[in-house]
């Protein structure tokens, strides 16, 4: 299950709003915010790009969490 806490805490630590990473990932705005309210799964290749832009140490606190 998707951490978005986690998520969010990881961005505002890199000091990135949603619009930078959108623009860094190449993912519109409005497709990563319907993937995090879980209307959507992240692909491997996303994930990786998000993990890589916000560098994420534990990726799988955030993307596979209990």
């Amino acid at each position: 299950m998707f951490d978005e806490k986690r998520f969010r805490a990881a961005l505002a630590l890199r000091g990135m709003t949603m619009k930078e990473l959108c623009e860094k990932i190449g993912m519109s705005a409005p497709t990563l915010y319907r993937k995090l309210r879980r209307d959507g799964d992240f692909s491997r290749s996303e994930m990786n790009k998000i993990i890589i832009a916000l560098n994420i140490e534990d990726p799988e606190s955030i993307f596979f969490a209990n």
